[in-house]
């Protein structure tokens, strides 16, 4: 067992998120990593906290694992993109205590809706291998 305050945790600047082989720049984003088990570089299963600076921005993306983010304090715009087209399918707006699921492989963005605020959220991430049918 481990107990630690998460912000005894060093904040990582996240500077690009790679999307079909390029890398897109990322605006105002930190990271914490509080926990995880498997690979580092492609956990198994982690809980992150991350910081979105006023007016930050993630850029579109989308990656193997499921994730569930809770939204602790400020407003941030989250989009939904059509796989295809890279779209905008879906704009919803998510605030403190909301939380967030995207599917595996689902691209999505965020969007710091203030200019003078943070948005902090936690957010678990987890590797689910559905059985194949026998």
């Amino acid at each position: 067992m481990e107990i630690f305050n998460a912000l005894d945790k060093a904040p990582a600047k996240i500077e690009t998120y790679p999307y079909k082989g390029k890398p897109y720049k990322v605006k105002e984003v930190w990271i914490r990593w509080l926990s995880q088990a498997g690979p580092k570089d492609t956990p198994e299963y982690g809980l992150r906290f991350f910081t979105i600076g006023p007016a930050g921005e993630i850029p579109i993306h989308n990656h193997f694992y499921y994730q569930t983010m809770f939204i602790l304090s400020g407003r941030v715009a989250v989009f939904s993109h059509e796989a295809e087209t890279d779209k905008i399918k879906q704009e919803r707006t998510a605030g403190p205590f909301d939380v967030v699921f995207v599917p595996s492989m689902e691209p999505h963005s965020f969007r710091n809706l203030s200019p003078s605020d943070p948005v902090l959220f936690l957010c678990c991430v987890g590797n689910v291998y559905e059985e194949e049918d026998k």
